[in-house]
């Protein structure tokens, strides 16, 4: 299918190895074009790090990626007085919710019609919470919330056979300072 026949579709990346497999499920039926919102990553230097990682793979892979600035202190905001919840608890919830209303309202903006996220390709992740949350985001901003659970049909396994292939960083935690704190305490 020609480029230019193609819907184009805002795909949030949460990580780089998450983005390869996803990327490559889309890239058939959409132009796609990353979208690396992630004020929630926990220390800035990590989130250099990670963002990094997703300029090499948009690179290989081909696509645009767009990198809105690092504003932590929104998202500290947003998950106030969840602090203490446990990785998969209500934080994480209003993390989703959070990074997704900016891939939506960033869809809407350019004028993209479609927008998913990779967040649903890791086995760490409620991919149903995930895309429960995309409808209703997707409502809120009157565009499209493509359905996408990517860990279905080993996608999950295919961004780690990518990931290998393309020497990428793997990080070991979510990515936000409670979940940094929760590994540093596994250590």
């Amino acid at each position: 299918m020609n480029n230019n026949k193609k819907p184009k579709v805002l795909l949030h990346i949460c990580c780089a190895p998450d983005s390869t497999a996803s990327f490559e499920r889309l890239k058939a039926k959409y132009v796609v074009i990353g979208f690396f919102h992630n004020p929630n990553i926990h220390p800035e230097k990590e989130y250099q790090k990670r963002l990094k990682e997703a300029q090499k793979v948009a690179g290989i892979m081909g696509f645009e990626l767009l990198t809105p600035p690092y504003c932590p202190e929104e998202w500290q905001r947003e998950v106030k007085g969840c602090e203490h919840e446990p990785e998969r608890g209500r934080r994480c919830e209003l993390c989703f919710r959070f990074n997704l209303r900016a891939a939506a309202c960033k869809a809407q903006e350019l004028g993209i019609s479609y927008f998913t996220s990779t967040l649903s390709i890791s086995p760490h992740k409620d991919s149903d919470l995930i895309l429960s949350i995309g409808d209703g985001v997707a409502k809120e901003f009157e565009v499209q919330f493509l359905r996408e659970n990517f860990k279905k049909k080993e996608g999950f396994k295919r961004s780690l056979e990518i990931a290998k292939e393309l020497d990428l960083y793997r990080q070991n935690y979510c990515g936000c300072l409670y979940s940094q704190k929760d590994k540093d305490l596994e250590t």
